[in-house]
C-alpha cells in the first residue's frame, strides 16, 4: 500500500502543479484580455471622437480662379468632339526622301539650300574650268602644229629663192605679196 500511496500522493501533487501552472497561464490570458479590452475601449471612443468631429465641421470653402483655364478648357473640348466625329483614318507610314522639309522652311533655306547653291556653284566652276583647260589644251596643240608645218614650208621658201635666178627671185616674190 504504500506504494499505491505513494503514487497517489505523486499524482496529487502533479496535479497540483498542472494546475497552478494552468491557473498562472489563464491569468496571464485574462491580463492580456483585459488590456486589449482596454485598448479596445479607447479606439473605440477615440473614433466616437473622430466621428463627432466630422459632423460638426464645417466644409471648407476653396475658391478657384477657373476663368484663366475656361478658353483652353473650351477649345480642347471642341476639339474632342471634331475629332470624335471625324472618322478614323488608318494610319499610313510614308517612306520618303525630302528634298524640301514639310516644316521650318526658313531655316532649311538658311542653312541647306545656302550649301547646296555653294555646292553646286563650285561644281559648275570646275566643270567650266575643265571644259576651258580642254579647249585650251587642244588649241595650243594645234597652233604648234601648224607652227611646224609653217616653218618647214618658210625654210623651203627660203631654200628655193636662194638657189634660183634673180628672174625667179621676182616671180617669188610678186606670189609672196600677193598671198597676202
Amino acid at each position: 500500500m504504500n506504494d499505491k500511496n505513494k503514487n497517489a500522493l505523486i499524482e496529487q501533487e502533479s496535479f497540483k502543479m498542472l494546475l497552478e501552472e494552468f491557473t498562472s497561464e489563464q491569468e496571464v490570458h485574462n491580463q492580456s484580455m483585459n488590456e486589449l479590452i482596454k485598448t479596445l475601449q479607447t479606439l473605440t471612443d477615440k473614433v466616437a471622437e473622430f466621428e463627432g468631429k466630422t459632423k460638426n465641421s464645417e466644409p471648407i470653402k476653396v475658391v478657384v480662379d477657373s476663368y484663366s483655364i475656361e478658353p483652353i478648357i473650351k477649345k480642347a473640348i471642341t476639339d474632342m468632339k471634331i475629332i470624335v466625329t471625324t472618322k478614323p483614318q488608318p494610319i499610313v507610314r510614308k517612306y520618303q526622301l525630302l528634298l524640301f522639309p514639310e516644316r521650318a522652311y526658313p531655316a532649311f533655306q538658311k542653312i541647306f539650300l545656302s550649301r547646296w547653291i555653294v555646292f553646286v556653284i563650285s561644281i559648275f566652276f570646275i566643270f567650266c574650268s575643265y571644259k576651258f583647260g580642254v579647249h585650251w589644251n587642244d588649241n595650243q596643240q594645234k597652233i604648234k602644229i601648224r607652227q611646224l608645218e609653217n616653218k618647214h614650208i618658210e625654210k623651203a621658201w627660203h631654200a628655193l629663192y636662194n638657189n634660183v635666178e634673180i628672174t625667179m627671185k621676182r616671180k617669188m616674190k610678186d606670189i609672196y605679196q600677193k598671198s597676202y
